[in-house]
């Protein structure tokens, strides 16, 4: 556990399915969602709170993997803070009585950071994901817009990236020696979780993880984001099977899972994996 974590342990309150975090003088809750916690924050909200720790985006495509896997289970119980990514898991949060304030997905969360932060010195990102190439677009395209070295690193490593341990070493390294306090890192769960949740204490100087899945690939503008209408009506995954099917179809295939996973939920049939869980220890 994080230092930021177990600070924030201590000031939890749970209750049921919903627990009250504490933090610098802001107060929130956290409403469960089968084995993982959601916070309810609003993206300027989270911003404010987003100044050491770890965020995840939890999604149906996650809440599978947390059903299954272990690792990624344990990374998500350490994690700092944890926001819907998708209307199906904040519409899910309202049927089940424990509605959140909005969806509040990586994408948004990423460039609301950047654009608060643009001007701020002491905060010095790096981009570690995508294709090779994308990375470095979306790190000139920020600074660009900033007028500084916002970003001051940006790596897309190779598809074994985070079972190969001298590229994995390469690449904290690189990290590290840029001085990076904020590691964003988008190579798809639960790789990028687990990822960071491994190797988040060989990087001393970084003060805030973010793990976004496919945002790198918007902040360079190589991915187009679905129109705002899909988004706001939870039809953005037609729009990513429509313009990238092969990439997408094994992960909202999966996804259907997520529909009979609520409807357990709703009436009180559900049961949490084995291993610990973020709700389960």
């Amino acid at each position: 556990m994080t230092d930021v974590a177990a600070r924030a342990a201590a000031d939890v309150v749970r209750r049921g399915d919903v627990e009250w975090r504490e933090r610098a003088g802001a107060r929130w809750r956290r409403c469960r969602l089968f084995n993982a916690w959601v916070d309810d924050v609003t993206v300027d909200q989270l911003v404010d709170r987003l100044d050491e720790g770890t965020l995840f985006t939890l999604n149906p495509d996650h809440a599978y993997h947390l059903q299954r896997n272990a690792d990624f289970a344990a990374a998500y119980k350490r994690a700092d803070f944890v926001s819907s990514d998708s209307k199906y898991v904040y519409w899910s949060l309202g049927l089940l009585g424990r509605r959140i304030q909005s969806k509040c997905s990586g994408s948004d969360v990423v460039p609301a950071f950047w654009r608060r932060h643009g001007q701020d010195p002491s905060v010095r990102i790096f981009l570690l994901g995508a294709k090779p190439g994308v990375a470095e677009q979306a790190r000139r395209r920020i600074n660009g817009i900033t007028g500084r070295e916002t970003v001051v690193g940006a790596l897309g490593p190779s598809f074994d990236f985070v079972n190969d341990p001298a590229e994995t070493a390469s690449a904290i390294e690189a990290i590290n020696a840029c001085g990076a306090t904020v590691l964003i890192v988008g190579l798809g769960a639960p790789k990028q979780e687990v990822w960071i949740d491994r190797h988040r204490a060989r990087m001393p100087g970084v003060r805030v993880y973010m793990g976004v899945g496919a945002t790198i690939d918007y902040e360079a503008e190589a991915v187009t984001r679905a129109p705002g209408w899909m988004t706001r009506n939870g039809l953005e995954w037609v729009y990513r099977m429509g313009t990238e099917p092969r990439r997408y179809w094994r992960r909202y295939a999966r996804t259907l899972e997520f529909f009979w996973l609520v409807l357990l939920e709703r009436f009180g049939r559900y049961r949490a994996p084995p291993f610990p869980s973020p709700t389960r220890g």
